[in-house]
């Protein structure tokens, strides 16, 4: 088995379900009790927010790579970054290690390709949202993505620094979603990306009736897969 990377506390809401995932799935599939050998680099969120708001990303790509490697000298075979946000640099952190990247966002496409879609719409931060870096991903597996607009893209963004990085969900924010969700389907939305690792927390697939990719999912489970030395496409 190799030892999976986690690059976390981005937040840590999020990073506990990578590794409750990420140990059921090696469990399900070698049983008994056996459970996944990980390394876990896990950041302050609350610095890597504030360089996010300041617009420093040259600082956070410095921090990212800085845990890449500290991971890859500690013994990890392959590394995640525990969040979509920080796929920004994900090429600069590739480049700085010898083990493979498994990026969320190629994962996450390679799904909904595999599901048929060419068209879906994109929740996450607005870093994630109007940035160019996870569009392209999608665009390489030739599906194409819509936003919500401005003042939704804004709710979205709040709803995950303020309430579920935090823990907190609200039933009141989860309507919200669903009815921003409505209107990327009325847009041609054949399927929704939840590309933020916490928004799993407030919707779940039940919640829906067009498909939700939950990234956090689909990365902990690719991840069990490279580690168990099955197939899996890698940049």
């Amino acid at each position: 088995m190799k030892t999976i990377g986690l690059i976390g506390g981005l937040s840590w809401e999020s990073t506990a379900d990578y590794y409750r995932y990420i140990n059921t799935f090696v469990k399900e599939q070698l049983g008994g009790l056996h459970s996944a050998k990980c390394l876990l680099y896990s950041f302050d969120f609350e610095e890597i927010v504030a360089l996010q708001k300041a617009g420093n990303w040259d600082k956070a790509t410095e921090l990212m790579i800085h845990a890449a490697k500290t991971l890859e000298t500690g013994g990890a075979d392959i590394v995640l970054i525990c969040t979509n946000t920080m796929h920004k640099m994900a090429k600069e952190v590739q480049a700085a290690v010898s083990i493979p990247l498994l990026h969320i966002a190629e994962v996450t496409g390679i799904e909904a390709k595999d599901a048929g879609l060419k068209k879906v719409g994109l929740l996450g931060t607005m870093f994630t949202m109007e940035h160019s870096f996870y569009k392209e991903a999608l665009l390489d597996q030739e599906i194409e993505t819509i936003v919500p607009e401005k003042e939704d893209r804004e709710a979205v963004h709040r709803i995950i620094f303020d309430e579920l990085c935090k823990g907190i969900i609200l039933p009141e924010s989860k309507e919200i979603y669903l009815h921003i969700i409505d209107k990327l389907l009325a847009q041609g939305a054949e399927g929704i990306i939840l590309g933020c690792t916490e928004i799993p927390l407030l919707i779940k697939q039940e919640d829906s009736s067009i498909p939700l990719f939950d990234t956090t999912l689909l990365h902990a489970k690719a991840a069990v897969s490279y580690a168990l030395n099955k197939e899996l496409v890698l940049k």
